[in-house]
């Protein structure tokens, strides 16, 4: 379906190396080499380069250098096992402006047997650098924008396929992606363009309508100093406890988890007048620190009053999003979240040093409309058409935490609706693409919420066996409770009877 047969008539593209690696028999070690690569439509191949890897376990690490208009150079990088390959490539997707994973799950990837490939999409290797958008005349750089938005995740599939099949001398015979955060925005970019890159697609916590997300969560930053008052990270904490508190026994068990956010009406103005202790200093909570915490929740809204996106969920860790610390003089400032400020300074203001606590309402709006108005065809990620993808045969599979506290799981939700609108309702959606929500569980892990155990292997059952996953196994990281995560639109529930840590004591409703 999605796999590359190197015929001979490819034209084949190798700047510094002309040998092949021999064709190998199905005993023997392919010898670790470069190999002739066909470039991808747009593109030039600069170089290829290979080195042995003896990490556990050896691997042949070949890196693919690319060019679109010499003013940038991508690099491809694919890591192939010396044994136990099984025929599988897992492409590895980036976090905030970082396009490529090359740590430890690019080499756990080799590990598992998958010919392992990922990009650096010609942009900085450190996720919370953005010196590259900028042109030395001050303009975006379209050309390292469309390789972080779109273009070099395609880039790494085609490459991917074709150094592996030239290395083993044999077809592909399933190709997956697996990315979070950014890496699950560059997923559903791939379904969304691309339908054939893929038999399978992991894509957690997804950034996708991107150009909505990042601005959206700078607004903890524009309320605070429009409202004149940042309540302490104790204070802050003080209404995070008392959220889940309030609705935690909603599902039927109290765990410290509020299942659904977004049925939780607490209302942080019943704090008002509480006192609270932290560091030994005593503070009492005020009606303006109420008013702020009640706007962050909400999310960001227009000159009307009328809903942007949505906010920070009910029982979410603050820190990242709303944290607040002392500033030179000693009074609590809010230094905004750090990939919000970047998207701003660099791609909407496009000036570096720009500071962004100085943003009235009306200016965040605007900031809110620019970042749609000239970025969402670009990055948006945000098209509900994957009929292509389906019809490929492709699979994407996605969890999202409830507890999310970086990309509100209300973006992945409302494009989930958006694609039921698109393409005939819930029941057809799940055919191909399935959506689990993970209770508790943090920004693409973590939290107190039992954690996926293996959404990969569910994704090459389905795709590979057709089981397609009405659950996701999940246990908490110290393995004191298990909970199988249900397919959207059913939820998990308690069932009122059994040991309520178990998965057993769940069902799907």
């Amino acid at each position: 379906m999605r796999r590359i047969l190197l015929a001979a008539a490819v034209p084949l593209l190798l700047t510094t190396v002309t040998q092949l690696a021999p064709a190998a028999s199905a005993s023997a070690v392919p010898a670790c080499a470069a190999v002739a690569v066909p470039a991808p439509p747009g593109a030039k191949i600069e170089s290829v380069t290979a080195e042995r890897k003896t990490d556990a376990p050896a691997f042949c690490q070949i890196t693919v250098t690319l060019t679109h208009d010499g003013g940038d150079h991508v690099k491809v990088v694919v890591g192939l096992p010396e044994t136990g390959w099984t025929g599988r490539l897992q492409a590895l997707g980036g976090s905030a402006y970082a396009a490529g994973e090359f740590g430890a799950p690019f080499v756990q990837a080799v590990k598992d047997g998958y010919s392992a490939v990922t990009t650096n999409a010609g942009v900085s290797d450190n996720g919370l650098d953005t010196s590259w958008a900028l042109t030395a005349g001050g303009k975006v750089n379209q050309t390292l924008l469309t390789n972080f938005a779109t273009r070099s995740a395609h880039e790494e599939a085609v490459v991917g396929k074709a150094v592996t099949e030239r290395h083993y001398q044999r077809p592909i015979t399933y190709s997956y992606w697996t990315g979070c955060s950014t890496g699950g925005r560059q997923g559903y970019s791939e379904a969304q363009n691309y339908a054939d890159d893929f038999d399978g697609i992991l894509a957690n916590a997804p950034a996708v309508q991107w150009t909505q997300f990042a601005v959206a969560t700078l607004w903890p930053q524009v309320v605070m100093n429009n409202e004149h008052d940042f309540p302490s990270n104790c204070v802050l904490s003080a209404f995070q406890k008392a959220a889940v508190q309030a609705c935690d026994a909603r599902d039927g068990v109290t765990n410290g988890i509020i299942d659904r956010p977004d049925e939780c009406g607490y209302d942080p103005r019943r704090l008002i007048g509480k006192k609270v202790v932290c560091d030994g200093k005593e503070f009492t909570v005020t009606a303006a620190d109420a008013e702020v915490m009640r706007k962050i929740w909400a999310g960001p809204t227009d000159e009307h009053g009328r809903k942007l996106w949505a906010g920070l969920p009910k029982g979410a860790d603050y820190t990242w999003v709303a944290g607040t610390q002392p500033g030179p003089d000693g009074t609590l400032t809010a230094p905004g979240f750090i990939v919000a400020v970047l998207w701003v300074q660099s791609f909407l203001e496009k000036q570096p040093g720009f500071d962004t606590s100085k943003l009235t309402y009306p200016q965040y709006t605007d900031l809110f409309r620019q970042s749609v108005r000239e970025y969402d065809s670009v990055i948006g990620t945000a098209n509900p058409d994957l009929s292509a993808f389906r019809r490929s045969g492709g699979k994407l599979l996605t969890y999202v935490g409830t507890a999310d506290q970086l990309i509100p799981p209300g973006g992945t939700l409302y494009y989930r609706q958006q694609v039921e609108r698109a393409m005939g309702g819930s029941q057809r959606v799940n055919d191909f693409y399935r959506l689990f929500l993970a209770p508790g569980v943090e920004h693409c892990g973590g939290g107190l919420g039992p954690q996926p155990s293996n959404p990969l292997g569910a994704l090459v059952d389905w795709v590979e066996h057709g089981k397609a996953p009405a659950t996701l196994a999940a246990a908490t990281a110290d393995g004191t409770a298990t909970r199988d995560l249900c397919a959207y639109p059913r939820v998990s529930r308690y069932t009122g009877h059994g040991d309520p840590a178990t998965a057993a004591s769940y069902r799907c409703r």
